[in-house]
């Protein structure tokens, strides 16, 4: 149920504050968990192709 009194303003400026660094919290925790998945996907694709398509015969000699 919500509260319908009128709130003083300092409380709604407190409550406002509060929702946005929330907000902000969230959507850096869903950047960085976005960011180790595609570490993770690339890790696997990584590990699991081919060699020789990554590193070929000679890739270190001029």
């Amino acid at each position: 149920m919500t509260e319908s009194r009128i709130k003083p303003y300092r409380e709604q400026v407190a409550e406002q504050e509060r929702r946005e660094q929330q907000r902000h919290d969230y959507r850096r925790n869903q950047v960085f968990g976005l960011l180790l998945l595609a570490s993770a996907i690339l890790a696997w694709w990584l590990f699991h192709t081919n060699p020789k398509w990554i590193f070929p015969t000679g890739w270190w000699r001029p």
